[in-house]
C-alpha cells in the first residue's frame, strides 16, 4: 500500500489564488449548440471515419472539411450522427437545425437524412447553392421514439467546397444549469495530466464548464507533471487540485460531488475517469443533453475500446441483482461491436451508468446524497440504482464516448475481483430481495470452478470479499484502506496469482505443449461435479501443458494437474498447480463461510440498509476525507 493511502488529512489547492465561487446559472443562448460537427478525432490513433466518411480527396481539420471538386462526405457515423431517438424520448427539444458555414463557388449539394429503426435512409431536408455562406436545414423530432438517427450528406459538385462551424442547436431552456468536472486519479498522473488538457484544448468546452476537480490520491502526483503545470494557466481560477487518502474511485468522485455540492447546491457534476482519451465534444453534448431533459437525468457517455477504437463496449448496461451481476447488456444493445461497421439504430434504456463518464444532475445529489464508501467497485451502480429508486432515470447516450482500456486485457484473477465479491452483496443486499438458498448455492458453484480450475488465490480472494460482507457496515469504517491491503498481501500465498515472463517462467519450456480446449459442455453441473471426482481420486492428466488464455476455462484446465496458462494481459503467464491440500482447506472454508451466509442474510439485509443514511451522509465521509466540519 502506498504511503498517501495512510494520509490523515486531505489537502486542497488552486491555481490561482482565491477559487471563484461556482455561477448560479448561465445565460442562456437564443438556440443551444446540442452538438458540434467535428471531422477528425483528438489523437492520431483514432479512425477519422468515426467523425465523417468520404469518398474522394479531401482534407480534413478538427472543425472543419474541405472535399475536392466530385467528393462526397456525410456524417453517417459514430460521432457524426444526431441521435434523434434519445433527444426525443427524454428531453423537451421537438426540432432540431443544423447550420454550417460552406466556402464554394461552385454547385453543392447538402442533405439532411435520417434512419429509422430498422437503418432504413430517407432524405428530411435538402439545400444547393453556389455561393459561400450559411446554410441551415431543420427538421421536427416526431418520428424516432423506438430508434433512428439524422446526419448530414454533401456533394461538391462544381468545384471544391469547405464545411466549418457546423452546430446542431435547439430552441435553448431558459436558463443554463452550472456544471464541473471531477476527476479522479491514483498513480496515474501522465494519463491524468493529458486528460486535463484534453478538456483545455476546447475553448467551447472550457467556456462552458465552471470548474474542474482533480482529486489525487497517489504519490505519483498530477501536480508534478510538467504539462499539468502547462495547462494550469488556461483554466484561470477553474482549476482545483485536491489530495487525499486514496479511498479508491468511490472516495475520488464522491470528493468531486462533495466539493461541487458545497460550492453550490445547483450544480451538475460530470464523472470522469483519468485514465481515458478525451473526446471533448462528448463533454459538450452531454452537457447539452443534461440541459434539455423533461426531468434530471445522469447523463453518461458510451466508452469505445481503447486498444481498438473504433469498438463499442456496450450500448448500455443493466443488473441482475439476483445473481449478483452487474455489466449486463440491454436487449438489443450492441456489444464489442466497431461502430464502422453498425450503427446503433435503436434506443435502449440503460439501468445506470458506469462512471468513465457521467453527468449527475445536483437534484439527484441532494435528494439521495453521496455514494457508499465500498472503495471501488459497484459503487457507480449502487448510486445509479439508489437514484432511479428515488426517481432519476439514467441516459447513456450515443454518439457521446470516450475512450478507455479495454476490460478483456485485464486478468479476471486479480485483488479486484475482493471488492467485485463484497461490494456485489452489499449494492445486491440495498437494492434487491435476496434468496439466501440461491445466492449461497450460486457463489459454491463458482468457488468450486475456481479450485477445479486451479485458482486457489481467487476462490481466497473471493472469500475475503464474502467474509467481510458478513461483518456488516462496520467493515466500510476506514473507507477501504485496511481491505485493500488485505486483499493484496494475502494473494501472495497463492503461487498461482504470481504473473512470469514467458520466457523465463519456472518451468521446462522445452516439454510444454499447448492444449485446446473443446466446446463448453452442455451440461457444465455434470461436469463440474466430475472434474471435482476425478481430481480427488487423482484420475488427471500428469505432466506439464501449456493453455491459452482464450482456452482457459475450468473444465479444460481442470483436466490437467501442472499447467502453464497465458494471463489476460498477454504480458506473462501463470502456473497453476494442482495441490489437494489447499484446495481442501478453501473448501471447507467456503462451507463454512457460505452456511453462515445463507444463515444471516435476511438479517444483514436490514443492517445494510439501516446504516445506508449515516454511511453516505456528508458527516461520514468528512470524516473519511479528515475534514473539519466546523470550518
Amino acid at each position: 500500500m502506498d504511503a498517501s493511502a495512510g494520509q490523515a488529512v486531505s489537502e486542497i489547492s488552486e491555481t490561482a489564488g482565491a477559487p471563484a465561487a461556482l455561477r448560479a446559472d448561465h445565460t442562456a443562448p437564443e438556440r443551444l449548440v446540442l452538438a458540434r460537427g467535428v471531422f477528425a478525432g483528438p489523437a492520431p490513433k483514432i479512425n477519422d471515419d468515426l467523425y465523417a466518411v468520404i469518398k474522394g480527396k479531401s482534407h480534413r481539420e478538427r472543425f472543419s472539411l474541405r472535399l475536392d471538386k466530385g467528393t462526397t462526405a456525410h456524417t453517417n457515423t459514430y460521432f457524426g450522427r444526431f441521435a434523434a431517438s434519445y433527444w426525443q424520448r427524454w428531453t423537451t427539444v421537438t426540432e432540431v437545425e443544423v447550420a454550417m458555414t460552406l466556402e464554394t463557388t461552385g454547385k453543392t449539394k447538402v442533405r439532411l437524412a435520417a434512419s429509422d429503426i430498422a437503418g432504413h435512409r430517407r432524405i428530411v431536408a435538402t439545400a444547393e447553392t453556389s455561393e459561400s455562406g450559411r446554410v441551415v436545414l431543420g427538421t421536427a423530432l416526431d418520428m424516432y421514439i423506438d430508434g433512428g438517427a439524422i446526419w448530414i450528406e454533401v456533394d461538391a459538385i462544381g468545384s471544391e467546397v469547405t464545411i466549418s462551424d457546423l452546430e446542431w442547436t435547439a430552441q435553448a431552456p431558459d436558463h443554463m444549469r452550472p456544471v464541473a468536472i471531477a476527476i479522479c486519479t491514483f498513480n496515474r498522473a501522465q494519463d491524468c495530466a493529458i486528460t486535463v488538457a484534453a478538456l483545455a484544448s476546447d475553448a467551447t468546452v472550457l467556456a462552458a464548464i465552471d470548474a474542474v476537480y482533480v482529486v489525487d490520491q497517489g504519490t505519483d502526483l498530477v501536480q508534478d507533471q510538467p504539462l499539468f503545470t502547462e495547462t494550469q494557466p488556461k483554466f484561470g481560477d477553474k482549476l482545483r487540485y485536491i489530495r487525499q487518502p486514496n479511498l479508491g474511485g468511490a472516495g475520488g468522485f464522491t470528493r468531486g460531488l462533495y466539493e461541487v455540492s458545497a460550492a453550490n447546491e445547483h450544480a451538475d457534476v460530470i464523472l470522469m475517469d483519468d485514465d481515458i482519451l478525451c473526446e471533448p465534444e462528448t463533454v459538450l453534448r452531454l452537457n447539452a443533453f443534461a440541459n434539455m431533459t423533461v426531468e434530471p437525468t445522469l447523463v453518461g457517455a458510451q466508452m469505445l475500446f481503447l486498444f481498438n477504437p473504433d469498438y463499442l463496449n456496450v450500448g448500455a448496461e443493466e443488473t441482475n441483482l439476483g445473481k449478483l451481476r452487474h455489466g449486463q447488456k440491454v436487449s438489443k444493445a450492441l456489444r464489442n461491436t466497431s461502430m464502422l461497421k453498425k450503427h446503433q439504430e435503436r434506443r435502449v434504456d440503460a439501468g445506470y451508468q458506469a462512471w468513465w463518464t457521467c453527468l449527475i444532475p445536483a437534484e439527484v445529489v441532494k435528494t439521495i446524497g453521496l455514494p457508499v464508501p465500498i472503495f471501488f467497485q459497484w459503487d457507480d451502480v449502487e448510486y445509479g440504482l439508489r437514484a432511479r429508486e428515488h426517481g432519476f432515470r439514467t441516459v447513456t447516450l450515443p454518439n457521446a464516448a470516450v475512450w478507455h482500456a479495454d476490460f478483456y486485457w485485464k486478468d479476471f484473477d486479480d485483488w479486484a475481483r475482493y471488492f467485485s465479491s463484497r461490494n456485489s452483496l452489499i449494492v445486491s443486499s440495498l437494492h434487491a430481495d435476496l434468496d439466501p438458498k440461491a445466492i449461497t448455492r450460486q457463489l459454491f458453484r463458482e468457488i468450486g470452478e475456481y479450485l477445479v480450475g486451479m485458482q486457489y488465490g481467487l476462490a481466497h480472494t473471493t472469500l475475503q470479499g464474502i467474509e467481510d460482507y458478513l461483518k456488516g457496515p462496520e467493515a466500510l469504517r476506514d473507507g477501504g484502506i485496511a481491505a485493500l491491503a488485505a486483499a493484496r498481501g494475502s494473494r501472495g500465498d497463492y503461487s498461482e496469482t504470481i504473473k512470469h515472463p514467458a520466457a523465463t517462467a519456472p518451468v521446462p519450456n522445452a516439454h510444454i505443449n499447448v492444449r485446446r480446449a473443446g466446446g463448453e459442455p452442455s451440461r457444465p453441473l455434470l461436469i463440474l461435479f466430475k472434474r471435482a471426482f476425478n481430481q480427488w481420486t487423482g484420475r488427471t492428466i500428469p505432466g506439464l501443458v501449456g493453455v491459452t488464455r482464450e482456452d482457459a476455462h475450468w473444465w479444460h484446465v481442470g483436466l490437467y494437474d501442472h499447467v502453464v496458462v497465458t494471463d489476460a494481459s498477454q504480458s506473462g503467464v501463470r502456473i497453476r498447480q494442482r495441490d489437494e491440500e489447499t484446495a481442501r482447506r478453501l473448501l471447507r472454508r467456503a462451507y463454512k463461510v457460505l452456511k453462515q451466509l445463507r444463515k444471516e442474510l435476511p438479517s444483514l439485509q436490514n443492517r445494510w440498509r439501516a446504516a445506508m443514511p449515516e454511511l453516505t451522509s456528508r458527516e461520514n465521509w468528512e470524516r473519511l476525507y479528515g475534514i473539519d466540519s466546523q470550518k
